[in-house]
């Protein structure tokens, strides 16, 4: 059996969906953290059967709207003196921001320079954005 110590300090990405860990780990670019990142894929859960998890020994701002995008049902733990000391529970984010790219290949957007482009959310359950230049729709992956 594999054991990974307690964390000390640092974050905690709890009940991510199987398969769903690595996605996290390569869009937060968690291999460029000089500290300690543990990806643990596949382990037992009561209330998910099976799920991954993600262990970070550092303080760092991870982007909540990536996080959203790729699993809205994680749990983020922050934990300091090896104790739970905040619990963020995600959701879908209403607006994403330069995260997204309009699959419209008349959008202004992919052949000029508009900058970050704003996506709203219009349908949850399939997670489906509006670019703001356009009105298309796209999915993120």
């Amino acid at each position: 059996m594999l054991n990974v110590d307690k964390l000390k300090k640092g974050i905690v990405i709890d009940h991510i969906e199987e398969g769903k860990g690595m996605d996290i780990y390569q869009e937060l670019h968690l291999n460029d953290i000089e500290m300690p990142v543990v990806l643990m894929k596949g382990i037992h859960s009561e209330k998910m059967g099976k799920k991954d998890l993600i262990k970070i020994e550092t303080d760092i701002k991870l982007n909540m709207d990536i996080l959203g995008l790729i699993d809205p049902d994680v749990t983020i733990n922050y934990v300091s003196d090896g104790k739970l000391v905040r619990k963020e529970k995600l959701q879908l984010p209403e607006k994403v921001t330069g995260i997204l790219k309009c699959h419209n290949p008349r959008c202004i957007s992919n052949y000029e320079d508009v900058g970050d482009i704003d996506f709203y959310l219009v349908n949850k359950d399939k997670k489906i954005y509006r670019c703001e230049y356009c009105d298309s729709y796209t999915t993120f992956h």
